[in-house]
């Protein structure tokens, strides 16, 4: 496995895209879960999609987490990776921002890395499963080892909001509700599993 820091920090990358500020939240508690593993979570966004051929979105976002560039996901130790549901998928920002990664596939940066994903819906039944499912596709492409959420983690047994085996997962209703105890006690266990296999994977290479 490559130097994830580049001769730096090791770092695991919390990638996401957020409309309405749900999968945001989410992606902060998973930072927070990430670093109490022992190791550093950078926490980065993409840019919407343009609607035209010319760009049309600032280079810096005017608020929240920094734009996500090629090299720090190349770079990274381990990948938390986030979207809102479009239609039981991740939303196509997203998308078009690891449809950017054919080089690292051609390469290997990111194979032998963990990785795991997570989710935010407006209604309860609104392809969280699906979404998480598809998001592990590009990753297992790129060689990356999956992980959940184990049931040994008691809230995924007890909730009655979100929460999957397959990853973190939010019902944020119509409204944008908070995130729930349960939900986001997931989200920070999600986070310190891929950190502590992260250090682990980092120091067998």
């Amino acid at each position: 496995m490559a130097d994830s820091a580049a001769g730096g920090e090791a770092y695991v990358l919390v990638l996401y895209y957020s409309r309405t500020g749900s999968t945001a939240r989410m992606a902060a508690e998973i930072a927070r879960g990430v670093e109490s593993s022992g190791i550093a979570a950078r926490l980065r966004t993409v840019p919407p999609v343009s609607p035209d051929t010319e760009a049309s979105q600032p280079p810096v976002p005017d608020e929240g987490a920094p734009y996500c560039t090629n090299e720090e996901l190349r770079h990274c130790a381990g990948l938390l990776l986030g979207s809102p549901t479009r239609f039981g998928n991740m939303a196509a920002p997203l998308r078009h921002f690891l449809d950017q990664t054919g080089d690292m596939w051609l390469d290997g940066s990111l194979a032998g890395k963990p990785a795991g994903v997570f989710t935010s819906t407006g209604s309860l039944h609104g392809g969280q499963e699906t979404t998480l499912l598809s998001m592990m596709l590009p990753l297992l492409h790129q060689g990356m080892v999956i992980a959940g959420i184990p049931y040994s983690e008691a809230e995924l047994m007890h909730t009655r909001t979100g929460g999957t085996p397959y990853g973190a997962s939010h019902w944020s209703g119509a409204g944008g509700a908070e995130l729930s105890e349960e939900e986001r006690s997931l989200c920070r266990a999600l986070g310190k599993r891929i950190g502590h296999l992260a250090q682990r994977l980092e120091d067998g290479q």
